[in-house]
């Protein structure tokens, strides 16, 4: 169920909105949409919500803020065991932002009331911009007064993508107010796709049946061309494609993966000809290239294939598109027959690619096993022994590795090329392998049945690379007045101002009800008071807002010390330790804790 997987950020400085010009705003934020909450109570809705977060996500790729992908979202919440199906809570939601290193977060929720016989359904909607750091709602200095102020909007339901341009434009407009576009621009970015075509989409990424999924983007891009008749819907050819993909329909899968890398050269051209900047999608384009790719390659048709994927390389300096790209090169060397000098070329090629792939990757056993078979077949059998010798060791039971090692050594006098061979007929039992690679050596010292190796990437492992090579901004904090007041609430506590410090913090909260700082330094106040409990749901409610205060885990677990609770004690030193196990405080309370019981 993902949409985009290349970013536009790794291929080029393209944005959302064609013709922006860079905003002088602050310093670059980075940015994640969560699935807006369906209050409505009418699961046929569920649908908007999901749009939300697909359409902001895209309307917000603006200069100075890196927008955490909704595909991204997704991969991560899973790999933190939050389910896709069900809204997380607000203080999950922090967590999730946090571990995607966002700064803002925008959640919000809905409420549709359905058509009736004299009118059209409506919808109202509020959204929320968090500041992930502090733990706070967004806030601006009107009149001299720090203001919260939610988006809030009503509106008929048919102008659900206008309503998302307007909230796009607001969310931007509250983090920076010199914007150099209008709120219309952002409406005309959102209104791109036709409404009906965009809600088939929608739900068709939320339909686990295949069957019907396919029938939701074939309707998404059937309603796109009637209005758009010269257009192709990318997103969802894109998503067709990796259905037939997974359906093993071969051509299916080809056509649709071909009207989007065509959709957008006839977007480049256009743009070309217009003398404009291409606003075309290159991530759609990216990985529909690449997938189609890999396709030609299992079908044998290399000329296509490297023919398809060599773009790539200059744009996405991935270990895989290298990797993939070589042994296609490689490949297509070994198969031709008749030319020798374009088979060379073919060859030296494949090899500087995988030189490239190892150089990124050389821990990649297939990587590995590749570059050290290319470096054979070009005969520098020195470094292809070393290489082979690596690829055994990351795996002892690679046939085809000691039978291509014992090649080399004996080609090199290795005394030890006969064990290498005696391990090479011990692994390569299987449909007598090794007597028909040895029958085939004698004859032409060539091994045509032993193929170069390019594994398929589920899209989910792609997002993860591109995800492992995206920079993270360094954003430094802006001084503001809730730091501030912290700073002073802290010192107040330190010289026992504990009712003026009491003061300072609530006037933080006012603002800030997620303030996780504020309840531990309130926690820290009611403990030395000894008020116990209200300690207590101070400490909690930190590590509600905030699971990584390690103070507060250790202030809990010494609480139940004392109360005897030592399950809980023991629970409270264990999450401690897992925040920082060379943290003092929290070694000293494992200790606590472990004698306890005794």
């Amino acid at each position: 169920m993902l949409k985009r997987l290349f970013y536009i950020s790794i291929i080029a400085a393209f944005f959302s909105i064609s013709g922006l010009a860079q905003t002088a705003g602050s310093g670059t934020d980075v940015l994640i949409v969560l699935p807006f909450e369906n209050t409505s109570g009418k699961g046929e809705f569920n649908w908007v919500g999901e749009s939300f977060a697909d359409s902001l996500s895209d309307l917000l790729k603006v200069p100075n803020l890196s927008v955490i992908t909704n595909e991204e979202r997704k991969l991560i919440q899973q790999r933190l065991r939050i389910p896709l199906t069900t809204l997380p809570s607000l203080a999950t939601s922090l967590k999730l932002a946090r571990e995607s290193n966002a700064t803002l977060l925008i959640a919000g929720r809905y409420v549709i009331v359905p058509a009736s016989s004299d009118s059209a359904a409506t919808i109202n909607v509020t959204a929320k911009i968090i500041r992930v750091t502090e733990g706070r709602f967004m806030s601006e200095v009107i009149d001299g007064k720090q203001i919260t102020r939610d988006i809030n909007l009503n509106d008929a339901l048919g102008n659900l993508q206008t309503i998302q341009g307007q909230i796009a434009y607001q969310i931007l407009y509250q983090r920076d107010k010199s914007l150099p576009y209008s709120q219309n621009q952002l409406i005309e970015a959102a209104n791109k796709v036709p409404a009906r075509a965009f809600e088939a989409y929608i739900k068709g990424l939320l339909t686990p049946a295949v069957e019907s999924r396919e029938n939701y983007f074939k309707n998404a891009s059937r309603l796109y061309t009637e209005a758009t008749p010269d257009g192709v819907y990318s997103e969802a050819a894109l998503e067709l494609g990796h259905l037939y993909l997974t359906q093993r329909k071969g051509n299916d899968a080809i056509n649709s993966f071909e009207r989007v890398i065509s959709a957008n050269q006839k977007c480049r051209d256009k743009a070309r000809a217009d003398k404009k900047p291409a606003q075309c999608g290159d991530e759609n384009y990216a990985e529909a290239s690449f997938y189609l790719g890999l396709i030609f390659l299992q079908q044998g048709n290399f000329e296509s294939a490297m023919a398809t994927l060599r773009p790539l390389t200059d744009d996405l300096k991935l270990t895989t598109v290298y990797n993939a790209l070589g042994a296609i090169s490689v490949q297509a060397s070994r198969a031709e027959k008749k030319n020798p000098a374009k088979a060379a070329a073919q060859l030296t090629e494949g090899v500087d690619l995988l030189k490239k792939a190892a150089d990124s990757s050389p821990d990649d056993v297939n990587v590995r096993f590749n570059y050290a078979t290319a470096l054979f077949l070009i005969g520098n059998m020195n470094e292809a022994a070393d290489r082979f010798r690596a690829s055994i060791v990351a795996n002892p039971r690679d046939g085809e590795s000691y039978y291509l090692l014992s090649k080399v050594l004996e080609t090199l006098k290795d005394p030890t090329a006969k064990d290498i061979d005696d391990q090479a007929k011990r692994f390569l039992t299987d449909n007598n392998r090794y007597a028909k690679l040895e029958t085939e050596w004698q004859k032409t010292h060539t091994v045509p049945e032993i193929s170069l190796r390019v594994q398929q990437p589920a899209r989910k492992d792609f997002v993860a690379v591109i995800m492992s090579r995206r920079p993270i901004p360094n954003n430094q904090a802006q001084p503001n007045e809730t730091d501030a007041l912290l700073a002073q609430a802290r010192a107040l506590i330190k010289n026992g101002n504990d009712d003026e410090a009491t003061a300072t913090l609530r006037r933080v909260l006012v603002g800030e009800p997620m303030s996780a700082e504020s309840y531990l330094l309130l926690g820290k106040i009611n403990l030395r008071r000894g008020d116990i409990d209200q300690a207590i749901n101070q400490f909690k409610t930190s590590i509600f807002w905030d699971n990584r205060l390690i103070d507060a885990h250790v202030n809990l677990g010494k609480i139940y010390v004392e109360k005897g609770d030592c399950l809980q004690a023991k629970n409270y030193a264990a999450s401690a330790m897992e925040i920082d196990a060379e943290n003092q405080d929290a070694l000293a309370l494992q200790r606590l804790s472990e004698r306890c019981s005794k």
